[in-house]
Formats: C-alpha cells, sequence, structure tokens
C-alpha cells in the first residue's frame, strides 16, 4: 500500500500514526520494522497504527514483505520521504507520535529528522552512537523542544540501552551505606559463525573520528555541566587489563556508551530527583523520586572483552588504522572502500546474513567496586572493600538487540507519555530509567542478572 506525501498541502494537525519507522527499508530498518509488527494490534500493546518512511516506495515494500513473511504483506502505509527534503520530514512528523529514525550516519543525515520533529512537536528516537550528532543536536535543539513538547532521545539501541539500564541495575545493589567507586563494563561478543557488522556503525565510527575535533570545539563552546560527586579516587588510566574473575582481557574502548551515561549522571546530579513528567500521577512522583535516590554515581568506562590477549589485536589493529587514516581524505575513502580489511572481515558492504545474525549474542559485565561504607572513603581510604558484579545479555547486537531496544523505548513513549517529560533532548538513561523499560527488555530476550557481592580482602 504506497502512500506518496504530497509536495503542496497543509500540515494534517492530528497525529495519523502512532509511530512511522524513518529509513525502514535499510539494514536494520527492515528488523525494526519486524519487531514492531510484533506489537501492532495485539492485546496489551498501545501500537495501533504504524507507517514506513523512505525514499522509494518500492524498497519499502520488499523490507515490509521480508519482516512480515507474509504474502500479500500486512496493510501498512508507505510514505515517501528524504532527508534532503525538510518539508517531506515536516509533514511526516505532523502525522505522528514518534518517529523512529534508522537513517545514518547521523551526522550526516540526522539533523533534519529532529528539526522537523521538534518544530512539529513530536517525539524522536533514534539509535546513533555518534557523541558529536547527539551533543549537537541537545545544544541546538533543547530549548525549542522543550517549549514544542517533542522528546528527543538518541542513543535508543545497542548504543546505549544495554549500558545505561546495565548501570542503573547495577547501582541498585549497592544498598545501606555502601557506595561505589567504579564501575567497568566488559563487553564479549559470541557466535558460533563469523561476527558481522553494521556498515554503517562502521561509517560512522571513520567520521566521528576523522571530526573528533569539532566534538572538542563544540564542548568548548559549552557551560561545563554539572559533576557528580564520587566518592574514593579517580581511575586508574590503563588501556590492557586481565579481568582474572571473568576470565576475560580488557580492551578500553573510546565508547559512545560512557559519554551517554555521563551525560545521564550530569543531568542527575542537576534534578537530584529525576525529570518531572508533563501530567504525572502523585503515585508515578513518589516511584521516580524513590528510584533515583537508590542510584549512587560513579565512573564509568567500558572495555571490550576478550577470552585471550591475542582476541585483541584486530580490534588494536583497527584503531590504529582508525586513528592514522581517518584524518586523510584518502585514508577515509581506503576504510570506507575496504572495510573489511581493515577490520578483519567483522565490517563488510553487504551487511550479515541471516545466519550469522542470529548466531550472535553478546554478554556485558558489570564490575563495580567501592566501599561497604561512605566514611571509609571520607577518610582518605583509597583500598577498596566491596566488589559486586552484575550482567546484561542478549541476542546479537546491531540488528537484534538494537530494534527490541528501539521498539520497547518506543512502546514505553506511547503507553507512559503522561509520566515523562514534556519535551526536551536528553540521554535515554534519564528519560527511561524509572519506567518498566528494564521489565520489557526482560521480556523481550535481553536479561538482567545479578551475579555476585563480595568483600575485598585488605
Amino acid at each position: 500500500m504506497a502512500e506518496n506525501i504530497p509536495t503542496q498541502t497543509s500540515i494534517p494537525t492530528s497525529k495519523i500514526y502512532d509511530i512511522v519507522i524513518l529509513g525502514a527499508s535499510g539494514f536494520t530498518g527492515k528488523y525494526v520494522i519486524r519487531e514492531a509488527l510484533k506489537f501492532l494490534n495485539t492485546p496489551n500493546s498501545p501500537l495501533k497504527t504504524l507507517a514506513l518512511a523512505g525514499r522509494s516506495s518500492s524498497r519499502l515494500s520488499e523490507a515490509l514483505k521480508w519482516a512480515s513473511g507474509s504474502t500479500p504483506p500486512p496493510e501498512i502505509p508507505l510514505l515517501t520521504a528524504d532527508t534532503s527534503d525538510p518539508n517531506s520530514l515536516i509533514r511526516l512528523a505532523a502525522q505522528t507520535k514518534i518517529i523512529l529514525n534508522c537513517v545514518g550516519p547521523f551526522r550526516l543525515y540526522g539533523e533534519p529528522v529532529v528539526s522537523a520533529c521538534v518544530e512539529s512537536g513530536c517525539d524522536y528516537l533514534d539509535i546513533c552512537g555518534e557523541p558529536e550528532f547527539m551533543e549537537k543536536m541537545e545544544a541546538f535543539y533543547h530549548e525549542k523542544a522543550v517549549e514544542k513538547g517533542s522528546l528527543v532521545i538518541s542513543a535508543c539501541g545497542f548504543d546505549s540501552i544495554p549500558a545505561e539500564m546495565g548501570l542503573l541495575f547495577h547501582s541498585r545493589h549497592w544498598t545501606g551505606p555502601s557506595v561505589p567507586n567504579r564501575f567497568e563494563a566488559y563487553l564479549s561478543l559470541e557466535s558460533d559463525k563469523k561476527l558481522a557488522g553494521n556498515f554503517g556503525t562502521y561509517e560512522s565510527a571513520v567520521l566521528g573520528v576523522a571530526n573528533s575535533d569539532k566534538l572538542v570545539e563544540l564542548r568548548k563552546s559549552r557551560p561545563k555541566r554539572a559533576r557528580p560527586a564520587i566518592h574514593g579516587p579517580a581511575p586508574p588510566k590503563g588501556i590492557i587489563e586481565h579481568q582474572k574473575q571473568l576470565g576475560l582481557w580488557g580492551l578500553k574502548l573510546p565508547s559512545a556508551d560512557s559519554i551517554v551515561v555521563r551525560r545521564t549522571l550530569a543531568t542527575l546530579t542537576e534534578n537530584p530527583n529525576g525529570l518531572p513528567g508533563v501530567n504525572e500521577s502523585p503515585e508515578n512522583i513518589k516511584a521516580r523520586e524513590a528510584f533515583w535516590s537508590s542510584i549512587k554515581p560513579a565512573h564509568f568506562g567500558v572495555k571490550f572483552g576478550s577470552k585471550s590477549v591475542l582476541g585483541l589485536f584486530p580490534t588494536i589493529f583497527f584503531g590504529i588504522m582508525l586513528g592514522l587514516l581517518s584524518k586523510l581524505s584518502l585514508g577515509r575513502w581506503l576504510l570506507l572502500k575496504f572495510p573489511s580489511f581493515f577490520s578483519f572481515g567483522i565490517f563488510r558492504k553487504e551487511g550479515p546474513s541471516e545466519d550469522e545474525v542470529e548466531s550472535a549474542t553478546f554478554k556485558m559485565w558489570f564490575v563495580g567496586q567501592g566501599f561497604s561504607d561512605s566514611s571509609i572513603a571520607t577518610q582518605g581510604n583509597k583500598k577498596f572493600d566491596t566488589e559486586v558484579i552484575t550482567r546484561v545479555m542478549g541476542p546479537e547486537i546491531g540488528y537484534l538487540t538494537t530494534p527490541i531496544v528501539l521498539i520497547q523505548c518506543a512502546l514505553v513513549l506511547l503507553n507512559n507519555r503522561g509520566d515523562l517529560p514534556k519535551g526536551g533532548v536528553f540521554t535515554p538513561g534519564i528519560v527511561f530509567g524509572p519506567t518498566d523499560l528494564e521489565k520489557r527488555l526482560e521480556e523481550n530476550g535481553i536479561s538482567f542478572d545479578f551475579v555476585s557481592k563480595k568483600a575485598l580482602s585488605a
């Protein structure tokens, strides 16, 4: 069922659709369609109307056919819109409550979509893991988004929900007078077949390193954010470590997850009770305040985990090549022309096969260290006496976990909009932390597990 958005009509004033998936015919987009269809007009689901949007209605039709696995496919409206045509995006945003943006790299194509959503008072979620884009959108659009009642939330995929929700889950196990100093997340990717990554993620990484100076300039131009009070010493600066308890070698990553978490903790420091909802019930206010009172901030970092130190070498090699080549136009061309060579076959332009996707899983271990009592830290003692380990696990990160996370975030928005902020540009953790998102993820294949809590010897 194809439906072109007219080029010269008045913008609709009513919201026809609950969700529009933009970029639905892309590699990730078709998996997002498949996940959304599981909840369309099902019992207890707030998703009643869905549309797909992109440049080509024929490609959208093919993606819908693949995602539904049925012939003929369900009658879902197919809307034409292009990130290079702002008017088409404004008309699109005016028709829906939420746009799920799957069109990356976001530094190239994301801002027009955010602008259209903010202008139309439409909520916006994406699967971005690009710090410069996210912080730029916050700097440029936050105030107007508050005014217009548009919630703009990036990083609603594997970047960075497992890290954010995993950290909040972990933090709640530091009960009573105990206080954490640092949380280290160790990411382990596993598969019976060769690991295969999303080329869009690879391209975003190349462009992100190439333009890292712009992120530095952006941060210098903005007021400094509040920093949470963390008990104890600053974390060590080592790059590689052996985590004997987990049986992993860890390589420190310049992760978007850690940047997103720091922004969440900064917002929490500025708003100790969290963000009030636009039409929040007294019961929800009490629950939100109780939730955030249980969260204790700490230093946070992400490390890539491998069972052998040799397993870290491909990532190290890729990082070196990325740093050396991405700053030069010829280097960027080489990186983007030959992704399989520079990533040891993990990234390739044609994307992974369905078998490769289905065989992959992830584990993210959270190792927290700190003090059994905050008074120990205030006495200047730098020796930790408490350790907590938790874990988040789920299916393949780019095509399975990301769609699960994105759709569940959207369902929370549809179901609980009055309990969430009127508008603004925020990280997912500060918005979704007190909601039932963690429970929803558990019900859809992403587990949150307590592993251990123990005293450390002096």
